[in-house]
């Protein structure tokens, strides 16, 4: 990967329709520059047993979703993925091979820009004593409060 920088994390971000960011297991696996998702799909299930073991809830940080892939041979095929938090992303980097530069900029990037959100966690990711549910429900309220009745 050439020149490697913080826009690298940035490019891959997405935002779900609650406006809540999220990253791909499978782009994060490529950025990261695991060529297997075996040995990808280890690192998350380290960075799953870090999070349970800091009492958050681990399918909220790490949302399991299928996803169709194409073969060589146009065949179809499910397969796995992660929906990531930015709280996950950061315990992927803590437990990815830190022989690799790139493992070094995630760590970095996930800390600072957690850090930047004003603490420990980001606003809007899910805590033990904030839920996915929750967030979901005070943005609805904010757009149902912000619509104009004529």
């Amino acid at each position: 990967m050439n020149k490697l920088n913080e826009n690298v994390f940035e490019s891959i971000k997405h935002y779900d329709e609650f406006d809540i960011e999220y990253w791909s297991a499978r782009k994060l696996q490529k950025v990261l520059e695991y060529t297997e998702w075996r040995k990808f799909e280890g690192v998350i299930k380290k960075a799953m047993n870090s999070c349970k073991n800091s009492d958050y809830n681990v399918l909220e940080q790490f949302v399991d979703i299928d996803k169709l892939s194409k073969r060589n041979n146009n065949a179809q095929v499910i397969i796995k993925d992660y929906k990531l938090s930015r709280y996950a992303c950061y315990l992927i980097a803590q437990n990815g091979d830190s022989r690799k530069k790139v493992i070094a900029l995630a760590q970095t990037y996930f800390a600072v820009q957690t850090k930047k959100q004003g603490g420990t966690m980001p606003e809007n990711l899910p805590t033990p004593k904030k839920s996915l549910k929750e967030l979901e429900k005070i943005k609805w309220k904010r757009a149902l409060s912000s619509l104009t009745i004529t």
